[in-house]
């Protein structure tokens, strides 16, 4: 009987959420761009709730797409994959649950920053507060997996090469 496979250290996990960060970057940059010309929006605070609605559907398009293939780019980089409970590939619904689930890593500090009027330093104290928080919380998940992740039925797997 083949041993379950190991879920990647918190560190590694990390690494790779920081690094996905970075990679969004350029689709925030393209997918803004295209927004800005295609509404013709002169001022960037002009159609904002519309860019972020955008952007929300962009990176689940993106999210979702590369999930059901198995990795994004970050995640292969730290050799990383996403797979269901059972150890099969996502499908594109269950690869949807986990997007909105993993919202939970934004979600509670964006709500937060919004009933308590927070601006700047404050609202990152708790951004970065709350994702530390989210992040350790995985410690008390019986295979170490992100609570998102229990949610949505899926599990990140080391995908390592095995050592010679």
């Amino acid at each position: 009987m083949p041993l379950p496979p190991t879920t990647p250290s918190l560190l590694r996990r990390m690494a790779c959420w920081l690094y996905e960060g970075m990679l969004l970057f350029g689709v925030v940059f393209i997918a803004g761009y295209l927004f800005g010309a295609l509404s013709q929006t002169r001022n960037a605070m002009d159609n904002r709730h519309a860019l972020q609605a955008f952007l929300f559907v962009i990176f689940g398009i993106y999210f979702v797409w590369l999930w059901s293939k198995g990795q994004t780019l970050a995640m292969k980089t730290w050799h990383i994959r996403v797979l269901d409970r059972l150890g099969q590939p996502l499908s594109q619904g269950r690869a949807m649950v986990r997007y909105l689930c993993s919202w939970l890593w934004f979600l509670p500090p964006l709500l937060a920053s919004w009933y308590f009027e927070l601006k700047g330093g404050e609202a990152l104290v708790i951004f970065v507060g709350w994702i530390a928080i989210w992040a350790i919380l995985s410690r008390f998940h019986p295979r170490q997996q992100f609570w998102h992740d229990a949610l949505a039925g899926t599990q990140l797997v080391d995908e390592r090469p095995a050592k010679p």
